[in-house]
């Protein structure tokens, strides 16, 4: 076997599906880090989304476009149940802290939005760029 046959080697191309797991994980990544929660356990719930999500596009190859937004949810939902709401509406500056919610549930072009002001805040992997991330004074 040629060493160059490997799907290991470098110069082997990389998958649609394993392009679209590996842009969604740094999309989400870089939402996580803009808001100060990319920790290690955090990051480990990122690639327990990714491995469950490679399954189900493996299943549903249409699917690839949607996966950022769903590594998102998934990651958002196991915050919720483990550490608190994740990430905070940057956007409303007064009542109780709110989270964000990704739109569309399923479908491509995911980002997250602000249901109590009814506005679009950033795409999934943007959060860094509005108003200093997700940060709060």
């Amino acid at each position: 076997m040629d060493p160059t046959d490997s799907p290991d080697s470098p110069g082997s191309p990389v998958s649609p599906l394993e392009q679209a797991l590996h842009a969604a994980r740094a999309l989400v990544l870089a939402d996580l880090v803009a808001g100060d929660v990319a920790e290690a356990d955090v990051v480990s719930l990122v690639e327990e989304s990714v491995v469950q999500r490679r399954w189900w596009v493996e299943q549903w190859p249409e699917g690839a476009a949607f996966v950022a937004g769903l590594i998102a949810q998934d990651v958002q939902d196991a915050l919720l149940e483990r550490y608190g709401r994740w990430p905070l509406c940057p956007v409303c500056g007064s009542g109780d802290p709110h989270a964000l919610d990704v739109e569309p549930e399923l479908g491509p072009d995911p980002h997250w939005v602000c249901h109590k002001a009814g506005v679009k805040v950033a795409s999934v992997g943007t959060l860094g760029s509005c108003a200093g991330g997700t940060a709060s004074s």
